[in-house]
């Protein structure tokens, strides 16, 4: 955030602009987020494309750099609202996390079940959403184009997206292409809340949609970088695959 002098200072240069009738080149010039935001859905494969895909099963590949710790990860989420997230680190064990669309837990060899509640809750479910960007007017009431900034190089429009509850959710759209390069946001844990970055690259076509393949991912100090080995659209997920595990029920019968 810009100190209070350098806001002062260009608070003033705006009124003096406004009042020589000088038109000023700032938010009014940029497109509108809604604009950017459809503009991902149809240079990522349009939204017909999107609505035949019902569910959809991701594997690959994760690193904490720097650290030499590596794992597997695989994806799975399903209409309207349910995911599954398993990552298996090597000497460490798993970590899941899920939701049936109704309940949200965390299952990890290091903080053992958990069961999400309040905002923590409400950012997995709409997480979870899938296909997510093509619904993004049910998931936030706000969105707004912030500025035109650059991101490695790149000139990005940053869209910030506020949901009804929890913080705001910020993306970086490229302005050539119309890609998402970066995201920003603030996750709810039980250490508290914790900044995530996420910037997206490694563009690839899987079925009738472009995907990102690699996220490098900046969180409590560490960056983690993942990588997209395999897609499958509309491949056949079992309900139980969405259902919360033994450990976390237990916690629900308390």
């Amino acid at each position: 955030m810009p100190s209070r002098s350098i806001a002062t200072r260009i608070a003033l240069a705006a009124a003096l602009v406004a009042a020589a009738g000088a038109r000023l080149n700032a938010a009014d010039d940029l497109p509108k987020a809604e604009t950017i935001l459809d503009r991902f859905v149809e240079v990522t494969g349009g939204r017909g494309a999107y609505e035949k895909t019902h569910s959809e099963i991701a594997t690959g590949s994760m690193e904490i750099v720097g650290m030499g710790i590596q794992g597997k990860v695989s994806l799975y989420s399903a209409e309207p609202n349910q995911s599954l997230t398993e990552i298996e680190i090597t000497g460490i064990g798993k970590i899941l996390e899920g939701t049936d669309g109704k309940v949200a837990w965390s299952l990890s060899a290091m903080q053992g079940p958990r069961l999400k509640e309040g905002e923590e809750k409400s950012m997995t479910l709409r997480e979870a959403r899938f296909n997510g960007h093509v619904h993004w007017r049910d998931l936030y009431k706000q969105a707004e184009t912030a500025a035109l900034e650059s991101v490695d190089g790149q000139e990005c429009y940053k869209v910030v997206l506020t949901p009804a509850e929890g913080n705001p959710v910020t993306r970086y759209f490229d302005k050539q292409s119309g890609l998402l390069v970066k995201s920003v946001m603030t996750v709810k844990s039980p250490m508290g809340d914790i900044a995530v970055e996420s910037a997206e690259s490694d563009y690839r076509k899987e079925g009738g949609l472009l995907m990102a393949h690699k996220i490098l991912q900046k969180a409590a100090s560490q960056q983690i970088a993942f990588t997209v080995e395999s897609v499958k659209f509309n491949a056949e997920i079992p309900k139980e695959k969405f259902e919360a595990p033994d450990e976390v029920k237990a916690l629900m019968r308390k």
